[in-house]
């Protein structure tokens, strides 16, 4: 099943799962928990509904047009005065278990380092913007450990649900799921088009607009905060592959990273800005389309591997599946299947400094000498040549 869905382009999603798992033996749901990121800054972070008048909406029917959900995470200030922010809303949670076999109620979403709504902190000019794109089937929290790791060392970083194609709910209940009919399926090219059209919207946060649909209250500081110069993206699988259509297709993003992204369909246009591939199945040597992506990389590239790792273990997946594993009585087999044989705590280790090192490097021209070569700090990390 993994291999038909990388032939395509897409991630092997949590709801693709080999059986159906126990009720957990635990008194009560586990509580999951994620990693706090290293940064020096409190992180917060808020939701926007966005909607793209220019595209109608056919699974919706006339009159409705194509609806999408955003989360915006930043460097705060008085973060400890709000509430953090949960990994997914608790219907999505319960969306994303069912689909994967679990029980709905086997997990509570963890807290994120993330305060709802807390002021932006300005340390001095704009601030750099980072966009994330999800796999298939999945989510736009599912890294968050890389998105509130970079935002706590000064980033804005935007992260997009595509509807359709993703676990999501909208601002009036609204529960989406990823639609299985053929007819609806979305593209790499459909990823990057939901992408250009919110990197508008970033253009309207810069200029002091608010593109919130409802027109909801923005955190104190954010209007006025993004600088449009220094821009990078970054996606898992059909995410990775959007990442590099964007790059490609839109001057604005100045650098992106591919998190195992097969790059599929074939992409044969050359690219000349910098580009970094963390590959873990879709390998150049077991994907032809990621090798031939790799060869009209002609600026600064770079592909690197950790040590046992599979499609999903640069996410957030690698820290909470072993989580719920212990509650569901999972098998290590089975959940070797899941997180491969790279250690979950090795594996946030390498989520937080590979991108932060890449987007410091190719957006503010920090050099950290971390993507100079293999580091003793990162022995499983391999550097392809």
């Amino acid at each position: 099943m993994l291999k038909a869905t990388l032939a395509v382009g897409t991630a092997l999603p949590i709801g693709v799962a080999p059986r159906a798992w126990a009720a957990s033996a635990a008194p009560g749901p586990v509580q999951l928990t994620l990693p706090a990121p290293t940064g020096p800054y409190p992180t917060g972070t808020v939701a926007l509904h966005l909607v793209d008048s220019s595209r109608p909406d056919p699974v919706a029917g006339p009159g409705h047009h194509r609806e999408l959900m955003a989360g915006v995470w930043y460097p705060a200030r008085d973060a400890e005065r709000y509430p953090p922010a949960r990994w997914t809303p608790p219907a999505v949670l319960r969306a994303l278990l069912t689909s994967g076999g679990f029980p709905a109620d086997a997990a509570v979403a963890p807290l994120t380092a993330g305060h709802q709504g807390a002021p932006v902190r300005r340390t001095g000019g704009r601030l750099p913007v980072v966009v994330f794109s999800h796999g298939a089937h999945d989510h736009r929290a599912d890294t968050t450990t890389v998105v509130q790791e970079l935002a706590s060392h000064g980033y804005v970083v935007v992260t997009v649900d595509h509807t359709y194609d993703t676990f999501s709910e909208f601002p009036d209940g609204r529960v989406i799921v990823p639609l299985m009919d053929p007819k609806h399926a979305m593209r790499p090219a459909d990823f990057a088009t939901d992408i250009r059209f919110v990197l508008d919207r970033i253009e309207d946060l810069a200029a002091g607009r608010n593109p919130d649909a409802e027109h909801r209250p923005l955190p104190a500081g954010l209007r006025g905060a993004l600088d449009l110069h220094r821009i990078g993206m970054f996606g898992w699988s059909k995410g990775g592959t959007a990442t590099a259509l964007v790059v490609i297709e839109d001057q604005r993003v100045r650098a992106g990273l591919s998190l195992d992204g097969p790059m599929q369909p074939t992409i044969t246009t050359d690219l000349n800005r910098p580009f970094m591939m963390m590959t873990a199945e879709n390998t150049r040597a077991a994907q032809p389309s990621a090798a031939e992506f790799w060869s009209h990389l002609r600026g600064w590239r770079l592909n690197i591997q950790a040590d046992g790792a599979v499609h999903p273990s640069y996410g957030d997946y690698q820290v909470l599946i072993p989580q719920l594993a212990k509650a569901v009585g999972m098998s290590d087999e089975d959940l070797r299947g899941w997180i491969g044989t790279l250690d979950p705590a090795r594996a946030v280790r390498i989520q937080q400094a590979y991108p932060l090192a890449f987007f410091d490097l190719h957006l503010r021209h920090r050099t950290s000498h971390l993507l100079d070569g293999p580091s003793p700090a990162f022995p499983e990390v391999k550097f392809v040549p």
